[in-house]
């Protein structure tokens, strides 16, 4: 039986890859993943983003330091037009500005997980 997209993203992110879908008709990209494109219907195909985007939004998760400390998350706006959201990584959680250009940095250690870093 095939997978669905939701679990066919997790089995990427599982290998490490990076993955969003872009519509075979109308060439919109898409994220979260779907069967079919929430702008004209079509059917989907998987891509490699290049990597590349913009805080849109982001706020800070507050931890205990024994618990691992504080961290970000943020919604990016990919190079594509796609939006998701991620951890960004590499940077004190107060620095995370919007309009920051980040990058992607790799799949957390839960393999669920995006990680985007700030552009070097």
């Amino acid at each position: 039986m095939e997978q669905g997209p939701e679990a066919q993203y997790f089995s990427f992110l599982a290998r490490g890859n990076h993955r969003i879908q872009r519509c075979d008709a109308c060439g919109e990209a898409v994220f979260y993943p779907r069967l079919y494109c929430p702008k004209c219907g079509g059917g989907l195909s998987w891509i490699t983003p290049v990597g590349t985007g913009v805080v849109y939004s982001a706020t800070t998760v507050r931890r205990k330091p024994e618990q691992g400390g504080d961290y970000s998350i943020a919604l990016v706006d990919l190079t594509e037009g796609a939006r998701l959201m991620t951890r960004i990584v590499d940077i004190p959680s107060e620095d995370v500005r919007i309009g920051m250009p980040v990058r992607f940095a790799g799949v957390g250690p839960d393999t669920r997980t995006v990680l985007y870093r700030p552009e070097a």
